[in-house]
């Protein structure tokens, strides 16, 4: 098992700045402005062979009534539960503040392995300044600078001193990923705690708590993937500040990254265009997805309610609509078990293979049935198909004149590969190719 660090510290003191060259990627979102690292973010990383967990978290605030500083405190306590050794970074510029010496006492009762790291020191003399923080109590200091790396390597020498080297390591292996998407207070975060049984990530009623992308291992009820909370994707017009640009940016990077992706909608506000937005870049990434209605304990139901509903749905999603879609509620749990389980059978629908004489005898018999349409006088012949070895289910048809090939008969191709074999929430790609 992996040793886990935690970096602690008061806000805007460059932790996120370190965590990201500790990782070599820019996962954290960093700015000037206060408060922006609002949930714990893992990430990997190694010195001198020793491979560790990294937890990013968000600047720890005592006695504030900031809704949002009250949940990093509780996000803060939680990483130093989990971390075997604490990174304390504090500001060599500020100096010692109260709230550093807060943390400082949190730290002592804590009775882990603390490594105190003064952030900024990047010449002599704020090197000679970092031993004022000596008066901390927490053993050695380490001047460093997050920004341009100097001094990293003694502090690094400093973590890994004190991690378990006899912890066994964890074998590399791949999961599904499966990302949490949806527009800004869709319940994606709450969806993401009520899976977990714990509160992994900030909720507020707040629309854009979430600003960065979360990943989390899972693994119960026989079910292991890795989930991915996103922040909210708004459309482009409404994002304002330069920090929800770039929330909106990992979401969709988020997307890319996956392998299928539970679209959460907001029940009592029915399907919006930035849904359908949001459902189609999902459809161009190739993603698996399954919709899910979420705040339908919210709603007035009558026996015809989810079939209405659905119907709504699968119209605004057209011509895409072979898809499922559960009606959830992530505050009461209910259906969200099914909502993993319908997650891994999209995850086994995309990578599903017919053999090519099946999928010939098939599909040159529904053409014969029915065949494309004639253009300028002309008759386009297909006459062999084959699936593509592609991670995704994509199909070449080979013909005389594919530049005559219509969208609308190949959706009739498509609908027919789907009456045939479960793609259910899988898109599906047809090309025609000369023969």
């Amino acid at each position: 098992m992996s040793n886990i660090v935690a970096i602690v510290g008061r806000p805007n003191v460059g932790k996120s700045t370190l965590f990201n060259r500790l990782i070599a990627r820019r996962q954290a979102i960093i700015h000037e402005s206060e408060g922006v690292t609002r949930d714990r973010h893992y990430g990997k990383s190694d010195w001198n062979g020793i491979e560790f967990s990294i937890i990013d978290t968000g600047g720890y605030v005592k006695n504030s009534d900031d809704i949002f500083e009250g949940e990093i405190r509780k996000q803060v306590m939680l990483a130093i539960d989990e971390a075997d050794v604490i990174l304390f970074i504090t500001d060599v510029l500020s100096g010692i503040t109260d709230l550093d010496d807060g943390v400082a006492e949190i730290l002592r009762k804590s009775k882990k392995k603390i490594v105190l790291g003064v952030n900024k020191a990047d010449n002599h003399d704020r090197a000679f300044m970092a031993n004022d923080f000596y008066a901390l109590g927490l053993g050695e200091v380490f001047p460093f600078s997050a920004i341009n790396g100097s001094g990293t390597g003694e502090l690094l020498d400093a973590v890994v001193e004190r991690l378990d080297k006899d912890k066994p390591e964890e074998e590399e292996v791949t999961y599904p990923k499966f990302a949490i998407v949806g527009r800004p207070n869709a319940g994606k975060s709450s969806l993401t705690n009520a899976l977990l049984d714990e509160e992994r990530n900030i909720v507020t009623e707040i629309a854009g708590t979430t600003r960065d992308s979360i990943n989390t291992h899972y693994n119960k009820f026989g079910h292991e993937f890795t989930l991915i909370d996103t922040a909210g994707i708004r459309k482009k017009g409404k994002v304002n500040e330069d920090l929800e640009f770039y929330s909106v940016m990992r979401a969709i990077r988020s997307i890319e990254e996956s392998d299928v992706c539970f679209l959460v909608i907001d029940a009592t506000r029915g399907v919006e265009a930035q849904d359908v937005n949001i459902f189609h870049i999902i459809e161009r990434n190739r993603k698996g997805v399954v919709v899910l209605i979420n705040k339908w304990d919210l709603m007035e139901k009558d026996t015809h309610t989810v079939k209405e509903y659905t119907k709504m749905v699968k119209e605004k999603f057209a011509p895409f609509t072979d898809i499922p879609i559960l009606f959830i509620s992530a505050l009461t749990k209910q259906r969200i078990y099914k909502a993993i389980e319908e997650g891994m059978q999209v995850f086994n629908n995309r990578s599903s293979k017919i053999p090519t004489s099946k999928l010939n005898e098939l599909m040159l018999e529904a053409i014969e049935a029915y065949s494309p349409p004639s253009v300028k006088g002309k008759f386009v012949k297909i006459k062999y198909v084959t699936q593509l070895p592609t991670k995704t289910p994509q199909f070449a048809f080979y013909c005389n004149l594919p530049q005559y090939v219509k969208e609308p008969y190949k959706r009739y191709l498509e609908n027919k590969l789907r009456e045939n074999y479960v793609f259910t929430g899988v898109p599906i790609q047809i090309y025609m190719r000369q023969k």
